[in-house]
C-alpha cells in the first residue's frame, strides 16, 4: 500500500517565452485589419484596387480573392490579380504573369520584404488578428493563426512517406484541375514543394464552420414556420367550438394541447440554425509542435470525480485514469485529478496500483498507437486488433500487457473484497498509522501524486503525467455541496498546483475513447479570435453496453446530435456534466474579453478643424485611461468589475501582505487601485497563491512562489471553512443549488457573455456507462428533473434571471425547456387519461366534425410528421433512435417527471426532503442481462395504470360498439386512435415489465389494477355526463295503471 507523503509532489511552470511585437513601418494603414499596408517589390506601395485606392494591405487582398468575394469593400469593383498573386477562379487570362509553385502558396512574394514582416491571423468567419508577434531568431509569425518563414521545417513524422506523397500528390492534380499549376512547374525540388505545402497548411484556420445545406435546412424552416400557423388556425378552431356534452374533458384537452404548443415552441425554435465544426489536427501540430522548438500547445488539468468506489466499481474508475494518462498530448502538460468524496482507502491503494500499471500501459499504448487506450474496453472489443499493426513484436507485447492486465484486475479485486467488511479499528496503512479518512464524514484533508515527479518513469525511462489523488476536508456542521462542491476543490487544488488554462472533467466512468480529444477541444480554444471569448468546448456523451434496440432511449441521441446542434449555432450548447474542456477564467467568474470595434472609416479630404472637437475627446481619454492605468490601477480595477484583461506574462505577482506594505510610495488614486486586491480574497479566499494563480494569462505558476509549500498550500484550499464569505458556488466555479449544477453552471458562462462549442468528432471522444434496466433508467431521469424543478424554482431561473447580461433570446429559451419540461407531466398524464375516460363513458372532446374543420386536423397531423422527417434529414439520425425517444418521452413525463414536480416542490416550498428508494433482484448473467432486471419503486405504477385504464377502455369502446350496431363505429375511431397512441408510446414500459420470463411482478399488477378499478367504478358511479332530470319523476305502471 502507497504512503500518503508528501515528498512526491511535482508541480511546474509551462509558461511560455514572451513575444515582442514586430517592428512597424511608416506606410498607410490597412482599412480592414489595421496592419501596415506595405510595399511592393519595386518599392512602391501597395495598392489593392486600382478604382478607388481603398488602403488594403497585401494579406487582406489576397485572402479576399481567395476566401471572400473578390471584390474591392469600397467600390464594390473585382480585384485584379497582381503580379505574384495566385490565380483564382474568375481571372482574365492577361492578369500577371504565370504561376510558379512558390507563388501558388504566398511564400516569396509576402515574407522576401523585411517590410512585410508581419502575417495576419484570421479565423474561420473572416476577421484578421492585428496582433503580430516575433521569434527571437526574427523570423516573424501569429500564434493566432499563420506561420511565416523559410527556415520553417514541418513534422515529417506526422504521416508515412507514402501517404505523405499521396496527400502532396492529390493537392497537385486538384491545382492543375482548377488550372492554376501547370504539369510543367511541378519538375522543381520536391523538398521545397513539401515544405511549401506545409507552409500553407500552417497557414490555415484550425477549424471551420459547416451549415447545414440549404436544400435541407430551408425546407424545415418552412415547414416550421407553417406550423405556426396551422396550430393557430387548429387552435381557433378548438376554441370556437367546445363539445358542450363533454364540455369538462373538452376544457382539460384544450389546456393540454395549449401547454403542448408552448412546449414545443421552446424545443423548436433552438434548432433553427444548426451547425457542424470540423477540426485540422495536424494543422494544430504544424502551428504548436514546430520541430527543434519548444512544445506550445497548452497544458491540461484532467478532473474525475467519484464518490462510493463500492457502487462506482474501483476497475472503471483505473480504466477512467489509464486512458487520460495515455492521451495523445505531451506528458508534461497533462495533470490527472482524482476526487475522493467518500475519503475511502479502497481508491486510494487503487490508484497506488493503477499508478504502477500505468508504467507499461502507457509506453505500450504510444508505441503502437492503439485505440481506445481503457485496457478494459480495449482487450474486450470484438474486432481484428492485427488491423493497421504490422509491427512484428505486437502480437507477442500485446498478448503480454493482456497477461499483466488480467493480473492487475486480480489485485484490485483483491482490494475490492478487502474492503467488504471494515475493521472495528478502522483502516491500517502499511506504516501502522490509521487511515485518516475512517470516519467519511469528518476527516482531514489528503492529498497524494503517485506520477509526475522523479523517478516516476516509465519502463522506457520516459516521463510520465502528473496522477494526484484529492480528498477534501470534511466536518459536521458544513455544507459540502455534493459533486459541486468537490469540483470546486478541484480547481483550487489544481491551480496550486499545476494551473492549467484548461480543465476536463469526467465522471469516473467515462474513459477517453479518443486520445486525440483534447487535441481536438485545443482547435477551438487555442484559436486566436474565437478561443479568448469560449467558456467551455463540449463533447457529446456516447455510451458502451447498451443494447441494439435501446428500449429506454439511453443513448439519448436526439438530445446529442439535434437539439445541441441547434444550439452551437446560436450562443453554443449546455453543459452535461461530464466530457467537457473548461476555460478557466470561465469558471473564475470573469467575463469575456470585449472585442476592439474596428475604427470608422474617415475621409482624409476633411480638413483638420473639422475632428478638433473628436480628436480632443480622444486625447482627453487617453491622458485619463494613463492616467488611470498606472502600475495596478488599469488591471486591477478591471478585476474588480470582473473583466478578465490579464497582464502580460511576467508582470510581477505580489502576495497579499506585500499590497499594504508598498503603499506609501504610491499616489493616493494608485493607493485606492492596489487596496482592491483585498477584493480578490473576499472573492476567491484567503490563499496568496490561489490569487497568484488566477492571474497568470497563460497557466503555469508565478516564478516567485515557493514549490516547497505548495502541498501546504494545496491542503488549504480544500478545507471545509475555505468557502466561507467567498463567492465559490455563488458566482465561482461549480454554482450550488441544485443537485444538477451543471445546468447552472453552464447557464451563469452564457449570461456574462461567454461562449460554448460542440465539437464532434468522427471517433467519439469519451464514452461511458449507461443504466440500462427501467427502474435505473427512470431514477437517472428523476435526478436530472428534480434538479430543473430546483432551479425553477430558484434565482437563478431562466424566465427571470440574467437579462442584464448577454444571453441570446434563442438560448434562453433552451435554457428555459430544460427547466420547464417536468412540469410538462402534469397535462400529458392527463391526456393519455383522456382517451380511456372518453371509451368508458362513449363522450369525446371533438364535436362531430365538418369537411373544413377535418382540414386542420389532417394538415397538423402532416406538418408534426413532415418536421420529424426533415429534421432527421439534416441531422442524420434514424427514425429508430427519434421513436425511442418519442416513447421514452411519454415514458419518463407520466412517471419521473410527475414524480419530480411534486418532490421539487415538497422540497422547496415545505422542506420536506423525499427519497424514493429502489430495491433490486437478481439479475441474468447473459449478455444485457441488466436489460431484464427488475427493481420496484413507485415510478412505476402510474405508467401501469395508463395502460390498464386504456386496455380496458378500448375493450369497453369496442364492446358497446358491437352492442349498438353499425352506427357507433363512426365515432369510436377517433377515440381509438388516442387510446392506441397512448399504448403504442408505452409499449416498451409495457415489456420492461414483462421482462423476459414475460413475468409482471405481483405488486405491480395488484396496485395497477386496484387503482384502474376504483378510478373506473367511481366514474361510473359519479358520471358528470349523464343529463340531470328535472321534471316530475316518471314511473313504469303495470296493468293497473
Amino acid at each position: 500500500m502507497a504512503s500518503i507523503t508528501m515528498t512526491g509532489l511535482v508541480a511546474g511552470s509551462h509558461g511560455r517565452e514572451p513575444r515582442s511585437p514586430t517592428l512597424q513601418s511608416v506606410s498607410k494603414i490597412c482599412r480592414v485589419c489595421g496592419d501596415e499596408i506595405g510595399f511592393k517589390e519595386d518599392g512602391q506601395l501597395f495598392v489593392a484596387c486600382y478604382e478607388c485606392g481603398f488602403p488594403v494591405c497585401r494579406p487582406c487582398y489576397d485572402y479576399e480573392r481567395s476566401e471572400g468575394n473578390k471584390c474591392c469593400p469600397q467600390c464594390n469593383t473585382r480585384y485584379k490579380r497582381h503580379k505574384g498573386c495566385p490565380r483564382v477562379a474568375g481571372d482574365a487570362e492577361d492578369d500577371g504573369d504565370a504561376d510558379d509553385l512558390d507563388n501558388e502558396f504566398q511564400i516569396k512574394g509576402r515574407f522576401d520584404s523585411p517590410d512585410r514582416n508581419h502575417v495576419v491571423a484570421h479565423s474561420e468567419n473572416g476577421d484578421y488578428n492585428p496582433q503580430q508577434w516575433q521569434q527571437p531568431n526574427g523570423a516573424a509569425f501569429s500564434v493566432a493563426g499563420s506561420i511565416a518563414g523559410k527556415d520553417f521545417e514541418g513534422d515529417k513524422d506526422l504521416e508515412n512517406s507514402d501517404e505523405w506523397k499521396e496527400r502532396v500528390d492529390k493537392w497537385k492534380a486538384r491545382q492543375e484541375k482548377r488550372g492554376l499549376v501547370s504539369k510543367d512547374d511541378g519538375g522543381g525540388n520536391d523538398q521545397a514543394e513539401e515544405d511549401d505545402y506545409l507552409m500553407a497548411e500552417a497557414r490555415q484556420p484550425l477549424w471551420r464552420k459547416i451549415p447545414i445545406s440549404s436544400s435541407k435546412i430551408s425546407p424545415y424552416r418552412i415547414v416550421i414556420v407553417l406550423r405556426l400557423v396551422i396550430l393557430a388556425c387548429f387552435f381557433r378552431f378548438r376554441i370556437l367550438t367546445p363539445a358542450y356534452d363533454a364540455y369538462p374533458l373538452w376544457l382539460i384537452s384544450v389546456i393540454c394541447e395549449v401547454w403542448f404548443a408552448l412546449s414545443w415552441i421552446l424545443d423548436q425554435f433552438p434548432k433553427w440554425q444548426p451547425i457542424n465544426r470540423e477540426t485540422y489536427l495536424d494543422r494544430l501540430s504544424l502551428r504548436f509542435e514546430r520541430e527543434g522548438e519548444p512544445n506550445r500547445l497548452a497544458p491540461v488539468d484532467f478532473f474525475v470525480s467519484t464518490v462510493d468506489p463500492l457502487k462506482e466499481p474501483p476497475i472503471v474508475t483505473a480504466n477512467t485514469v489509464l486512458s487520460i494518462l495515455s492521451v495523445d498530448y505531451p506528458v508534461d502538460k497533462v495533470s490527472c485529478y482524482v476526487s475522493d468524496d467518500g475519503a475511502s482507502m479502497l481508491l486510494f491503494d487503487t490508484l497506488s496500483e493503477t499508478a504502477e500499471f500505468a508504467r507499461r500501459w502507457v509506453p505500450f499504448c504510444k508505441k503502437y498507437t492503439i485505440e481506445p487506450r481503457a485496457p478494459e474496453f480495449y482487450f474486450s472489443q470484438k474486432m481484428d486488433y492485427l488491423k493497421d499493426k504490422v509491427q512484428p513484436t505486437f502480437v507477442k507485447e500485446r498478448r503480454a500487457m493482456k497477461r499483466e492486465y488480467e493480473e492487475f484486475k486480480v489485485r484490485i479485486n483483491a482490494l475490492v473484497a478487502k474492503a467488504q467488511k471494515k475493521p472495528e479499528e478502522g483502516w491500517v496503512m502499511q506504516d501502522g498509522t490509521p487511515w485518516p479518512g475512517n470516519n467519511t464524514r469528518d476527516h482531514p484533508g489528503m492529498i497524494q501524486v503517485y506520477l509526475g515527479s522523479e523517478g516516476a518513469l516509465d519502463v522506457e525511462g520516459k516521463e510520465l503525467p502528473r496522477l494526484v489523488y484529492v480528498s477534501r476536508e470534511k466536518r459536521p456542521g458544513y455544507q459540502h455541496h455534493k459533486k459541486a462542491g468537490a469540483m470546486n476543490a478541484l480547481v483550487r487544488v489544481s491551480a496550486v498546483l499545476t494551473n492549467a488554462p484548461f480543465m476536463l472533467n469526467l465522471d469516473c466512468d467515462h474513459y477517453v475513447n479518443n486520445s486525440k480529444a483534447v487535441r481536438e477541444a485545443m482547435c477551438f480554444l487555442m484559436d486566436p479570435q474565437l478561443g479568448k471569448k469560449l467558456c467551455y468546448v463540449q463533447f457529446p456523451q456516447r455510451f458502451d453496453g447498451i443494447d441494439h434496440h435501446d428500449r429506454y432511449a439511453n443513448r439519448n441521441i436526439v438530445f446529442f446530435d439535434i437539439n445541441m446542434r441547434g444550439l452551437d449555432g446560436i450562443q453554443g450548447p449546455v453543459y452535461v456534466g461530464t466530457g467537457c474542456v473548461f476555460n478557466r477564467p470561465a469558471l473564475y467568474g470573469y467575463d469575456p474579453p470585449v472585442s476592439e470595434k474596428r475604427p470608422k472609416m474617415t475621409c482624409d479630404c476633411w480638413p483638420s478643424w473639422c475632428c478638433c472637437c473628436c480628436c480632443g475627446s480622444r486625447k482627453s481619454k487617453k491622458s485619463k485611461a494613463k492616467k488611470e492605468g498606472g502600475v495596478f490601477g488599469g488591471f486591477y480595477g478591471k478585476k474588480k468589475k470582473m473583466t478578465k484583461n490579464y497582464s502580460k506574462k511576467g508582470s510581477p505577482v505580489f502576495d497579499l501582505e506585500e499590497i499594504e506594505e508598498g503603499l506609501e510610495g504610491y499616489e493616493e488614486l494608485e493607493k485606492s487601485s492596489l487596496m482592491s486586491q483585498k477584493n480578490f480574497e473576499k472573492r476567491f479566499g484567503q490563499s496568496p497563491v490561489f490569487i497568484a494563480s488566477t492571474l497568470m494569462e497563460e497557466g503555469g505558476l508565478p516564478q516567485e512562489i515557493n514549490k516547497t509549500t505548495l502541498v501546504k498550500e494545496a491542503i488549504h484550499v480544500i478545507s471545509c471553512g475555505y468557502e466561507e464569505k467567498t463567492e465559490w458556488g455563488k458566482e465561482i466555479g461549480w454554482i450550488y443549488g441544485s443537485i444538477t449544477e451543471d445546468i447552472l453552471t453552464g447557464f451563469k458562462m452564457h449570461c456574462r457573455g461567454w461562449k460554448s462549442v460542440y465539437c464532434m468528432p468522427n471517433r467519439p471522444a469519451f464514452k461511458g456507462s449507461a443504466p440500462i434496466n427501467l427502474s435505473d433508467r427512470l431514477h437517472q431521469v428523476l435526478r436530472w428533473a428534480l434538479g430543473s424543478v430546483e432551479i425553477f424554482l430558484s434565482r437563478h431561473c431562466p424566465l427571470w434571471y440574467g437579462y442584464g447580461g448577454k444571453l441570446k433570446w434563442l438560448e434562453r429559451l433552451a435554457y428555459t425547456n430544460t427547466i420547464v419540461y417536468p412540469f410538462t407531466s402534469i397535462p400529458l398524464l392527463a391526456y393519455c387519461t383522456i382517451p380511456a375516460v372518453c371509451l368508458l363513458t362513449g363522450k369525446f372532446i371533438i364535436p362531430t366534425l365538418t369537411n373544413f374543420a377535418s382540414i386542420w386536423f389532417m394538415a397538423l397531423f402532416l406538418s408534426i410528421i413532415a418536421t420529424g422527417v426533415l429534421e432527421l434529414r439534416w441531422s442524420g439520425v434514424s427514425i429508430h433512435d427519434w421513436w425511442r425517444n418519442e416513447q421514452f418521452w411519454v415514458i419518463g413525463g407520466v412517471s419521473a417527471h410527475l414524480f419530480a414536480v411534486f418532490q421539487g416542490l415538497l422540497k422547496v416550498l415545505a422542506g420536506v426532503d423525499t427519497n424514493f428508494t429502489v430495491t433490486s433482484k437478481a439479475a441474468d448473467d447473459a449478455e444485457f442481462g441488466e436489460l431484464y432486471l427488475f427493481k420496484w419503486t413507485t415510478l412505476l405504477i402510474p405508467p401501469t395504470t395508463l395502460i390498464i385504464l386504456n386496455m380496458v377502455g378500448v375493450v369497453a369502446g369496442v364492446s358497446d360498439a358491437i352492442n349498438n350496431g353499425y352506427g357507433s363505429w363512426g365515432p369510436l375511431f377517433g377515440k381509438l386512435f388516442f387510446a392506441f397512441w397512448v399504448i403504442v408510446h408505452l409499449y416498451p414500459f409495457l415489456k420492461g415489465l414483462m421482462g423476459r420470463q414475460n413475468r409482471t411482478p405481483t405488486i405491480v399488477v395488484l396496485w395497477s389494477i386496484l387503482l384502474a378499478s376504483i378510478f373506473s367504478l367511481v366514474w361510473v358511479r359519479i358520471d358528470p355526463f349523464l343529463p340531470k332530470q328535472t321534471g316530475p319523476i316518471l314511473k313504469q305502471c303495470g296493468v293497473e295503471c
